[in-house]
C-alpha cells in the first residue's frame, strides 16, 4: 500500500469526510453531529474543532478531531492514529483534556500521549450496542401505561440539573463545585431547547430521566439515563429510553445507538432486553486537569 498523506481538513472536506465515517455511523456519532451542525470551521464554539485526516488517494481512511471542549475522538486504523493525533494537536496546539472513540484507537493514543494515572478521571471502556427502531421492545409498563415519558418543559429544569450533577459525579467522576453547576444548569436548558431530554413519570412522579448526546438523521445516540438511588431496580431506566425511542421512531427515526460500561451489567440487561445488539466497544478517557 502506498504512503497516506496526512492533512488538515478545510471547508470543502465536508463530503469526503461523511463518506468515511457514515459506514462506521454507530462509533462516529459525535464525529458525525458536530461536523454537520459546525462544518471543518474552528471558532469558538465548543463543538467546533480541527479535523487531522489521512488520505489514500482521494479517499480518507482516518481521522481524529480535536474539538473546543479539549477532547480528541477518533476513527482510524490503528496504524494511522499514532499520525493523526500529534498532527491535529500541532494545528490546534491546544491541550488535551480527554479521548474518545473505539477502544482499541483509544488505547493506542493513551498509551502514546503517556497519561499520568493521578490525571485521569475516568477511564472506561464501553460496550456499544445499536436497534434498529422498528425492533424496538416495549416494556410492559409503558403499554399498561403504569409509566409515562415525555420531553422535558420548562418546570422540569430544576430537578433535571440536581439529577445531571448528580449524573456527572457518579458517572463520569466529577466533583461538585458551582462551575459544574452552571454547567449542568446550561446544558439543560440547551437540551430543553433542542427536544432531546426525556423524563419518566409514575403518577405524576419524576423517576428517571435520559437524553440523545447526538441526534443526525440516521440515528439518535442515547445517554444520560439516570434514575436516583432510591428508585432503582424498577425498571424506570429501561422505560425512559424506550419512551424517547417510540417518540422519535414516531417522528421517522430508525435506528438507535448507545455505549455502556463493560461492567455496568444492569444496563445491559436492560437494554438488551429492549432489543439492542451488541456490536463492538467505546473507550472514553477524561482528565482531571488538561495536558
Amino acid at each position: 500500500m502506498n504512503k497516506s498523506e496526512i492533512r488538515i481538513l478545510k471547508p470543502g472536506d465536508e463530503a469526503v469526510l461523511e463518506e468515511f465515517l457514515l459506514p462506521r455511523l454507530e462509533s462516529s456519532m459525535f464525529l458525525l453531529r458536530n461536523l454537520r451542525k459546525y462544518g471543518l470551521l474552528d471558532r469558538d464554539q465548543p463543538y467546533e474543532g480541527t479535523y487531522a485526516a489521512a488520505f489514500y488517494g482521494e479517499r480518507i481512511i482516518g481521522v481524529v478531531a480535536h474539538y473546543r471542549t479539549n477532547t480528541l475522538i477518533c476513527q482510524s486504523p490503528l496504524h494511522l492514529v499514532d499520525l493523526l493525533w500529534p498532527a491535529v494537536i500541532a494545528a490546534t496546539r491546544r491541550p488535551v483534556g480527554g479521548l474518545m472513540g473505539p477502544i482499541e484507537q483509544v488505547s493506542v493514543m493513551k498509551g502514546l500521549i503517556k497519561l499520568s494515572r493521578l490525571n485521569i478521571k475516568l477511564d472506561e471502556s464501553e460496550k456499544l450496542y445499536s436497534l434498529k427502531l422498528a425492533d424496538l421492545a416495549i416494556p410492559d409498563e409503558l403499554k399498561s401505561g403504569k409509566v409515562q415519558g415525555r420531553r422535558i418543559e420548562p418546570r422540569d429544569i430544576e430537578l433535571m440539573t440536581r439529577w445531571r450533577v448528580a449524573y456527572a459525579i457518579e458517572a463520569l467522576g466529577d466533583k461538585e463545585s458551582p462551575e459544574l453547576w452552571k454547567q449542568c444548569h446550561n446544558s439543560v436548558k440547551r437540551s430543553l431547547k433542542e427536544g432531546h431530554t426525556w423524563v419518566l413519570e409514575e403518577q405524576g412522579e419524576p423517576v428517571a430521566c435520559s437524553l440523545f448526546n447526538s441526534v443526525i438523521k440516521e440515528a439518535v445516540q442515547i445517554g444520560g439515563v439516570w434514575t436516583p438511588p432510591t428508585l432503582r431496580g424498577r425498571g424506570y431506566g429501561r422505560c425512559v429510553v424506550a419512551a424517547s425511542l417510540l417518540n422519535t421512531r414516531s417522528e421517522g427515526m430508525e435506528k438507535a445507538v448507545l455505549f455502556t460500561g463493560e461492567n455496568n451489567f444492569a444496563a445491559q440487561k436492560a437494554y438488551t432486553a429492549l432489543g439492542f445488539q451488541h456490536i463492538g466497544g467505546y473507550r472514553l478517557v477524561l482528565l482531571q486537569s488538561l495536558l
